[in-house]
């Protein structure tokens, strides 16, 4: 079996000479083997391609000349696999006739060579049988989609061809565009009941038919007629070709990929000239992305259905349905029936990474008892521990209870609940709940912070979290604090008394720790030392704030809004006051409640 990787690689050459051909789509834990043959800094996705490659043993690897990336790659995996067949097509970056014949040529030669490499006969006749195969498929699926036109530039065939998703249902409709897709969000979507109107990432593979007068350079002609990818000279019109969905679509995913900075340039041209959502994920190929990437998609559903119900149409996806995931309800399969006049119960949990706190509030949007606990090593049992002693506290039964929302990172791991949805939603409800007068807020949790900026409705309209690191949330303040040997509570009021002016300059929790202990060293207060850990961690905070759009009336929620040096500094900064309620990590269970009365 030959990998690949690029939608211009001609998958149907190497079928026709009866070569399997698989695209390779790693997830991996980490890069050690990859960055001893790269430099760190080579772009994610190919260090996590080497990685995969390096695992399974693929007899050959088909690249593609598309960025410098790749050819380092090509070179790394020819030293290490003598033997094996790794072939690196030069792709040109026009789309015109010229380059058509330049391709067709350099993919001559690539056969010439494959015929050497497996003594089987390129035939002409079986591209054509596999072609005519591949053409069959697709009508029986759908039309194929007519190829992007390079001299008339004239995308309005595509637009409105089967193959890109018709507007016809009531389902959310989203577009996909940057780097190549994760294959964890093509699944989030499938999951969430959304329609994917277009593709135009790596994996987003639409070709035209072919003559069978010149059947090679047909096909060859069809390969760079797609539509162009961003290494493409003529990638402006990927622009173009959106626009023409505006009409029909509801938010576009962007995704990007760490140390890739060519999509980037796209999505800052799409965020100021599109009207529509665009939300920005960046993912570097391993598996430890998964729990951020489900929030970050499902938030922005969750936003473009607040949106949808406000402008009054009604779009059908599985966070509107009771149980987002039916496996998992195991506890109250059925909701209780409500008698007129009597009480009604709403569980709210947030499963986070420090702390589960659960909210319990009756049908008049009264609080009636809170519950805060350490997650432990299993959320699940912390969260059937809030489940527990919140009942207690209000005396009820499991019975009384007419429904369970759950929130947070754990929240697909709590079989009792009859629904879940991302924390940003949750805190966005909660926030709007306690101050309608919020529209930005700041959740420092336990492992990652959020800046979430909401309208005057209290629907989010904006959100963006931290990457996968602890710099700036509670973990990295509870190492600092027993650096310092001091309890965690102690942190925020001695930094209240600081007199020098001390600068972090690292928010790496590692650095940061090597350079607390060198002023230790230097014999630096300790009020000193935890103001300059606080201001490191505001101006970081403030710079995820900035990211979206931040208005006056500002919130602070999470575990950190406990420190009064963290919320001191913040204040100082912004020259605003942040409201922040007596009891801050329970504003996503509050907000979780709320939706569940709301459904209900």
């Amino acid at each position: 079996m030959f990998g690949y990787l690029c939608k211009y690689v001609p998958v149907e050459i190497f079928e026709a000479l009866g070569i399997e051909l698989q695209r390779i789509e790693p997830e991996v834990s980490d890069y050690t083997q990859a960055e001893t043959y790269l430099h760190a800094n080579v772009c994610s996705f190919i260090k996590s391609v080497l990685e995969d490659v390096l695992i399974h043993d693929y007899e050959g690897i088909i690249l593609t000349a598309c960025c410098d990336s790749t050819r380092r790659l090509y070179d790394a995996l020819k030293e290490h696999f003598p033997d094996k067949f790794i072939y690196l097509l030069d792709l040109p970056h026009k789309i015109n006739d010229f380059a058509v014949g330049l391709y067709t040529k350099r993919i001559r030669e690539m056969i010439a060579e494959l015929e050497a490499y497996s003594g089987n006969t390129f035939q002409t006749e079986a591209l054509e049988q596999v072609l005519e195969n591949t053409a069959n498929m697709s009508a029986r699926q759908s039309s194929p989609a007519p190829a992007f036109d390079p001299v008339t530039q004239n995308l309005s065939a595509m637009q409105n061809h089967p193959a890109f998703g018709p507007a016809s249902d009531n389902s959310l409709k989203i577009g996909l565009m940057g780097a190549r897709c994760n294959r964890e969000i093509s699944k989030l979507l499938e999951q969430n009941n959304v329609q994917l109107l277009f593709d135009l990432t790596c994996t987003g593979i639409v070709r035209d038919t072919y003559c069978r007068d010149h059947t090679l350079f047909s096909y060859v002609e069809s390969l760079l007629g797609q539509i162009p990818c961003m290494r493409m000279i003529k990638a402006v019109n990927r622009r173009n070709f959106v626009q023409g969905f505006l009409d029909r679509i509801d938010g576009i995913l962007y995704h990007t990929v760490k140390f890739c900075d060519i999509y980037a340039y796209e999505y800052a041209a799409m965020k100021d000239s599109l009207s529509v959502p665009l939300l920005s994920i960046e993912t570097d190929a391993t598996k430890q992305c998964a729990g951020q990437i489900r929030t970050r998609v499902e938030a922005f559903l969750e936003s473009l259905l607040q949106k949808q119900h406000r402008q009054g149409t009604s779009h059908t996806t599985n966070a509107d349905s009771y149980t987002r995931n039916p496996d998992l309800l195991t506890g109250n399969p059925d909701p209780v029936t409500i008698q007129k006049g009597g009480p009604m119960y709403i569980l709210g949990i947030d499963s986070g990474s420090t702390s589960t706190n659960a909210v319990l509030m009756n049908e008049k949007k009264e609080i009636i008892a809170s519950y805060v606990t350490r997650t432990g090593a299993k959320s699940g049992d912390s969260a059937l521990r809030a489940y527990e002693e919140i009942l207690k506290k209000a005396n009820i039964t499991a019975g009384d209870l007419a429904c369970t929302v759950s929130t947070g990172y754990g929240r697909v791991s709590i079989p009792f609940a009859d629904k879940n949805l991302t924390e940003i939603s949750c805190h966005g409800k909660g926030a709007h709940f306690l101050n309608p007068a919020v529209r930005t807020i700041l959740d420092i949790g336990g492992q990652d912070s959020k800046g979430i900026r909401l309208n005057e409705m209290g629907e989010v309209v904006d959100f963006v979290m931290n990457d996968k690191c602890a710099a700036g949330t509670g973990r990295f303040l509870e190492m600092m604090a027993r650096t310092l040997e001091m309890d965690i509570t102690e942190l925020g009021p001695v930094s209240l008394n600081w007199k020098e002016d001390i600068e972090i300059s690292s928010m790496c929790s590692v650095f940061a720790e090597s350079e607390v202990i060198s002023l230790i060293a230097q014999n630096k207060e300790k009020s000193d030392i935890a103001h300059g850990i606080h201001k490191a961690i505001a101006n970081k905070s403030l710079t995820l704030l900035r990211r979206v759009h931040m208005e006056p009336g500002y919130m602070m929620t999470g575990g950190v809004a406990w420190n009064p040096g963290v919320v001191s500094v913040l204040e100082e900064i912004l020259g605003e006051k942040f409201f922040i309620y007596k009891e801050p990590e329970i504003v996503g269970a509050l907000g979780a409640a709320l939706y569940g009365l709301e459904q209900l």
